[in-house]
């Protein structure tokens, strides 16, 4: 496994900064191994109500990043983050959008060396999930 650890400045677009890194770096297989700072703006849908229909809403305040996790190789990748407010609540949701860094994000970034990640649409859920196949065998 490779690791990786990058910082991004205020007012960067994190999802799009972390798309960027993986592209610019060859990265196959990355994934967040932590994260840490905090953001002005967030885009995410939030899980699907007892209506079955996706929420998407977008937060304008000032957020600490409790948790980010996910894959970030394969296409979009595949991003969860759970935000901390003001009054101490929390909020958490898939990455839907932008991520505006307020004062910093420090993210560790872990690539398996043999695994590639892709995705494919799955008729079953209804979204693009992930494939994983073997970087030097083909499977």
């Amino acid at each position: 496994m490779k690791v990786f650890a990058v910082r991004f400045e205020p007012g960067e677009n994190l999802s799009q900064k972390l798309k960027e890194f993986v592209k610019e770096n060859g990265l196959k297989s990355a994934f967040v191994l932590t994260c840490v700072g905090s953001l002005t703006r967030a885009t995410l849908r939030l899980a699907t109500n007892s209506e079955g229909e996706n929420k998407v809403i977008t937060l304008s305040e000032k957020l600490e990043i409790v948790s980010l996790v996910g894959t970030l190789s394969g296409g979009e990748g595949h991003l969860h983050i759970s935000l901390g407010r003001a009054d101490g609540t929390t909020i958490s949701g898939h990455v839907f959008g932008d991520l505006d860094v307020y004062t910093t994000a420090e993210v560790v970034i872990g690539e398996i060396d043999d695994l590639i990640f892709n995705r494919k649409f799955d008729e079953n859920t209804g979204f693009p999930e992930l494939v994983v196949s073997n970087r030097f065998y083909g499977q």
